[in-house]
């Protein structure tokens, strides 16, 4: 076993975390990972870079073998191995709040170090601890307030800690396995007898002495009370001799005693008899009493129940009577309305028939006005219609005339031309040059007008379609003026079926009103009431109770439990006989408002919410966890099973046998306890007196106050309240539905008055838009007259140029004459006439059409300005008139028919509410009948149940008197009891010897005889008992004196024993450490020679004890005859006496102290060393031997070691170094062989 890993953290100079740990090592002068692979790091340098980089893991120390740690003075070498003893000795103990503070790490650092530990990993393999792990972890942390031990990671105490080093080897007696500083200077400065008491400490006195001890104040404590005993044994034998002579007076008292008590028995006895037998009596009086009394009880809760339901119909009827009234007063107020409505409609409806009346007759007008204009606008139209064509023939018949005249003359200026070049021309030549100029001349300007013509055409051809299509619009606008009007008169229909739905969704709406505000008072009620029947109920239960009650819908609604918890006992449950309810609720008691679940789960969850939230207490029933046995019942008449007498569901019988199942119910108290004995079974009565199978009864008055009763009402109350919401809810959406029909009706209302609206509006843009049509078509007519009058001119004059280009190029081709060929000169003759006559025929088409044109003209202007104008503006007034149905009521344009409707349903709602008034009106007098009978039947019950209380009262007065006589009784026959069991154990004489004698003559006798024990006022009449008494406790005491006497003799023996084992364990201990000590002397010091001398008492200090008595000579042990421990060295001979150790010098002395700890290490070996600077004093040639002797031992334990001396580095076989910065923390890292000795090297030179 060796300490495998050391793990330090806020322990004195160490703050960051410290652990010894297999990270890197130094092997053989390489650094190494824990790997095996070196690092390659070239100078010391880089090797204090890394080493400082990794936090302080070292590699394990090694064991066995030999771990040298070196530092500077101050850098934490010691506190290093006091974390060590921290945790395995016992110089840390009992220590005060300043102690612990000084063990914290108090540098400089920006946190306060608030505890600290040490812990240490030893290597078990050799499984050293008793613990069966390969390693065993100890802990010790420690802080201001705390010091606790943890072994393997668990907490326990310092005793088992202690016990667990003791049996791996750290032994108590020998805590020379850690050698701090400065213990070898105090070993070498010890006094003889300090050594001494360091031997015996090895050695293990320190038990024998701590028992030796004990057993002699066991010893005192035994002769103390043989002393006692001794005494009390004296007091005992005093007081035997006295009451030897008190007993024979004793005897003569005890005679006549017995003889007064049989007396007194007879007395008393003939007493009792007579209390009894008038009490019995007294209790058959009570029984018929009872039995009378209650008849009349059950007479007077029928009356209070009768009373109390009574109460509750006249509540209910004065709830009635209130909604009979409230609805009534609606109805009046609605009745009131309704007549000022109608009258308001009388009224309007007059107005409107005076008003209808001139309307028809103004509509009458206008209808012939537009009748008249109509029929003027046909026979105008049919005018036009025969005109037209003939306008068009004589335009036909004027263009062609015109065409021929122009091609007539033509010819006749061709030939007038002709004429008239031959006198102008005098060659061909000059004459055809002219001719082809003339020629081209026309050509070019025919070809000009070829283009005018077709731009007149392609005009004209434009201006027809435009034409076209206003026709076609006119007849479109005409279309929608008359789609218009058909669309007015469906709005208008829309609308009257519309405000006839309004009136009617309204009178529904009133309806729905009334029904509202008494379903409104109706709520209220029933939620008045179910307050009044829950607080009831709540008076009924604790205050948490009722509020867990409260509160658990809520929270079985938030956790989702809807499924798992079925509700309150009460809930789950109906008594159909009403006889059964006290038992009921007598045996369930407070379990009525217990919970019934289906798994403890959920009980758990609700618990804890309602735990959270503080919002009461419950007891919950799960059904998971219920268990109930199968009853046994009577198979009797007399009694009956509860569980029989109520009503449930299967699937919470388990919950209902838990609470009934072990009960039934008796005829009374005696049957059910006879039962209750046989079966194992509680038995309640119907009045509720109840025998519990464990002998408890449970009786006495019951209060009318049910909490069935009260949960019945609460049920009623609730399940009312649910119903009348429901039916309120409805009527509210179903109001909410009529308001919203009522809004849509309105809203469908205004968009048909906006429609017919934009209807109305849009007639006068249509007509002007249809003027506008009719003007500009006529333009277009003239317009296109016009055209066709210029195209006509056109063709006629390029049928001219055509004749005469034609002429010119049959003259170009001619020879040239002087005048005139006879058919060309008789051809100018019948041109000139033809001309005549074709200008003569054009005139006179010209004047016929004119005239036709003057005619269509003057009929278009009276068909649009005048007729077709008038035909919109009375079609205009009498739409105006016709659809007044849809116009605003505001606007006046109320219709006839409309109102009359309205007024007929009004009348008809009037005598509907006047029916439904009339029924509320029977209603409330029926009701107030029926409440007048109710007070008078309540009155009746009251003053029955008056006078039942008042002979209730005398009952209780009479039952008064007879519980007092009764108690007066019983306190006599207590009386007689207590005397007769006064008079303790009779004779059997007593019973019967004066049975038949008269009690006069017995109270004499016993006069007599109490007269005759007068003489014994003052005799012991105990002094049997006390003699008795004391002749135990004498035989007792001398028993116990004898079994003191042998513990005396024990303890002697044990003293001794010990005292013998203590002179063998001194001895040999002192045997084998200075066996040790020598052979140790002889390997660190060669050529000499060292020996341990136990100092014995001189001759002086036998004398000066002679005058001790003997039993302390005898408790002194013969090693109370050594004063100390010698020790006597050679350093140059084995064969000198030697000089004692207070003769050497300082290093000699450091030596031998060494010699002397190996020696006690020999002696009780442990499992690994601590010395710290233990050759701090020795001499260089002293420290090479001893740095061999640590290296020979190191091949069997672990040792580490601090030293300031190069000549321990030569052996060891690992090496760290302890560091301390500036901000007073110390660092450990391990190190080669040749660091620690440059660092030697230079503390040395430093010093």
């Amino acid at each position: 076993m060796h300490i495998k890993t050391l793990t330090i953290q806020g322990f004195k100079s160490y703050r960051d975390q410290v652990s010894l740990k297999h990270v890197y090592e130094v092997l053989n002068g390489e650094l190494m990972l824990a790997n095996r692979r070196p690092l390659n790091l070239s100078g010391r340098q880089d090797r204090r870079a890394f080493v400082n980089s990794y936090p302080y893991r070292l590699g394990p120390f090694r064991s066995p073998g030999h771990n040298v740690v070196v530092g500077r003075n101050g850098s934490g070498k010691s506190n290093f191995f006091a974390a060590i003893r921290f945790v395995l000795s016992d110089a840390y103990t009992a220590m005060s709040r300043e102690e612990r503070q000084s063990l914290l790490h108090e540098g400089v650092s920006v946190t306060t170090t608030l505890s600290a530990f040490v812990e240490i990993i030893f290597d078990n393999s050799d499984s050293r601890f008793p613990t069966g792990k390969e390693e065993v972890v100890l802990r010790r942390t420690i802080g201001l307030k705390k010091d606790e031990y943890s072994l393997d990671k668990k907490s326990v105490q310092k005793a088992d800690v202690m016990n667990l080093l003791e049996s791996a080897g750290f032994s108590k007696s020998n805590p020379y396995y850690i050698v701090p500083q400065g213990r070898i200077t105090s070993l070498t400065n010890a006094k003889d007898y300090e050594r001494l008491a360091l031997l015996k400490e090895v050695a293990g006195t320190k038990v024998y002495e701590q028992r030796r001890t004990e057993s002699l104040k066991v010893m005192e404590e035994t002769k103390a009370k043989q002393a006692k005993i001794a005494e009390v044994i004296a007091y005992i034998q005093e007081r035997l001799e006295e009451l030897e002579s008190e007993k024979e007076e004793l005897k003569e008292f005890q005679e006549k005693d017995k003889e007064r008590r049989c007396l007194e028995y007879s007395l008393y006895q003939a007493e009792l008899t007579e209390i009894v037998e008038a009490m019995d009596e007294m209790e058959d009086e009570r029984k018929q009493e009872d039995i009378t009394a209650m008849q009349r009880r059950n007479e007077f809760n029928d009356r209070e129940k009768q009373i109390e339901k009574l109460e509750q119909d006249i509540k209910e009827m004065k709830q009635q009577l209130s909604i009979a009234k409230l609805s009534k007063q609606g109805y009046d107020d609605e009745m009131n309305e309704l007549i000022r409505s109608r009258t308001e409609l009388e009224c309007t409806v007059a107005d409107l028939q005076q008003a209808g009346e001139r309307g028809e007759e103004r509509k009458e007008e206008l209808d012939a006005d537009l009748h008249e204009i109509l029929r003027k606008i046909t026979q105008k139209e049919a005018e036009l219609m025969e005109l037209t064509p003939d306008l068009h023939d004589r335009v036909r018949e004027e263009k062609e005339e015109k065409r021929r005249l122009d091609e007539v003359q033509a010819r006749l200026e061709a030939l007038g031309l002709k004429q008239g070049r031959v006198a102008r021309y005098t060659s061909k030549a000059e004459r055809d040059k002219f001719l082809k100029k003339e020629i081209a001349s026309i050509e070019s300007y025919e070809r000009s007008q070829r283009l005018n013509t077709d731009e007149t055409r392609a005009e004209l051809t434009g201006l027809q379609n435009r034409l076209q299509e206003i026709e076609r619009k006119g007849e479109e606008v005409i279309q929608n003026l008359d789609d218009r009007r058909e669309r007015l008169r469906a709005i208008g229909e829309q609308l009257n079926g519309l405000r006839e739905e309004n009136s009617k969704l309204v009178e529904s709406r009133k309806d729905l009103w009334r029904e509202d505000a008494k379903l409104d008072s109706t709520v209220s009620h029933a939620r008045e009431e179910l307050r009044t029947a829950e607080r009831t109920l709540a008076g009924m239960m604790d205050k948490d109770t009722g509020s867990g009650l409260r509160a658990l819908d809520n929270a079985v609604k938030r956790l989702g439990l809807e499924d798992n918890v079925s509700g309150p006992l009460f809930k789950l449950f109906e008594v159909p006989k009403a006889k059964y309810k006290t038992a009921v609720e007598v045996t369930a008691g407070n379990s009525l408002f217990h919970v019934v679940v289906d798994t403890d789960a959920t009980a758990t969850k609700l618990v804890d919410l309602m735990t959270r939230e503080r919002t009461g207490r419950l007891t919950f029933i799960p059904l998971n966890r219920i268990k109930p046995k199968p009853m046994q019942y009577p198979d009797a008449d007399d009694v009956v099973p509860l569980m029989k007498e109520i009503r449930y569901s299967e699937t919470h019988e388990k919950a209902f046998e838990q609470v009934f199942g072990k009960t039934c119910v008796c005829e009374d108290l005696s049957v059910g306890a006879a039962y209750s004995r046989s079966h194992n079974l509680s038995a309640v009565t119907v009045q509720g007196d109840k025998v519990d199978r464990k002998g408890a009864l449970t009786g006495g008055y019951q209060s009318n106050k049910s909490r069935l009763d009260a949960i019945k009402s609460v049920k009623h109350w609730s399940g009312k309240l649910e119903e009348d919401q429901r039916r309120w809810a409805e009527v509210k959406a179903t109001l909410l539905q009529m308001e919203q029909k009522i809004t849509k009706v309105l809203g469908e209302l205004q968009v048909l008055s906006a429609r017919r609206d934009q209807a109305q509006a849009s007639r006068d843009p249509l007509a002007n838009e249809s003027t506008i049509l009719h003007r500009e078509q006529e333009a277009l007519n003239d317009r296109i007259q016009r055209l066709e009058a210029n195209l006509g001119e056109m063709d006629a004059e390029a049928s001219g140029l055509k004749a005469r280009r034609e002429a010119l190029k049959a003259e170009l081709g001619t020879a040239m004459v002087k005048t005139l060929s006879d058919d060309e000169v008789q051809e100018i003759e019948e041109l000139g006439r033809e001309v005549e006559q074709l200008k003569k025929s054009l005139a006179e088409i010209s004047n016929s059409r004119g005239e036709l044109a003057s005619r269509k003209a003057n009929l278009d202007s009276e068909l649009n300005e005048s007729l077709r104008r008038r035909r919109e503006e009375l079609r205009g007034k009498l739409e105006s008139i016709s659809n007044s149905d849809g116009a605003d009521p505001d606007a006046g344009g109320d219709d006839l028919k409309t109102r009359e409707r309205e007024l007929v349903a009004l009348n008809g709602r009037i005598e509907e509410l006047e029916e439904q008034t009339a029924d509320m009106e029977k209603t409330s007098d029926k009701l107030v009948a029926d409440l007048r009978k109710a007070r008078d039947t309540l009155e009746k019950l009251q003053t029955q149940q008056a006078e039942d209380s008042r002979d209730i009262s005398r009952k209780q007065k009479n039952a008064e008197r007879y519980l007092t006589k009764r108690q007066v009784l019983t306190s006599k026959k207590d009386e007689c009891n207590k005397n007769l069991r006064d008079l303790g154990v009779l004779p059997e004489e007593a019973f019967e010897k004066y049975t038949n004698v008269k009690p006069d003559r017995l109270v004499k006798r016993l006069h007599a005889i109490n007269e005759g024990l007068k003489k014994f006022a003052h005799v012991n009449k105990k002094a049997f008992e006390q003699y008795n008494n004391f002749t135990k406790q004498q035989t007792q005491l001398e028993k116990r004196r004898e079994e003191l006497d042998e513990s005396e003799n024990s303890i002697s023996e044990l003293i001794d024993v010990l005292d013998q084992r203590k002179d063998e364990a001194i001895e040999r201990t002192f045997k084998q450490v200075s066996k040790y000590f020598e052979e140790v002397f002889e390997k660190l010091v060669p050529a000499g020679r060292g020996r341990l001398i136990m100092q014995k008492r001189v001759d002086v200090e036998e004398l000066g004890e002679e005058d001790e008595d003997e039993d302390a000579a005898r408790q002194r042990s013969s090693i109370d005859n050594y004063t100390g421990v010698t020790i006597k060295v050679s350093f140059n001979s084995r064969t000198d006496e030697g000089l004692r150790i207070q003769q050497l010098s300082g290093g000699q002395k450091a030596l031998v102290a060494l010699a002397t700890v190996f020696a006690i290490q020999k002696c009780d070996p442990a499992p690994f060393y601590l010395f710290d600077e233990i050759d701090a004093n020795l001499d260089a040639q002293y420290r090479t031997a001893v740095a061999a002797m640590i290296h020979e031992l190191a091949s069997s334990a672990q040792f580490i070691t601090t030293t300031f001396r190069a000549e321990m580095l030569q052996h060891a076989d690992k090496f760290y170094g302890v560091t301390f910065d500036n901000n007073k923390i110390s660092s450990i890292s391990s190190i080669t062989r040749d660091e620690a000795q440059e660092f030697i090297d230079q503390e040395a030179q430093a010093q």
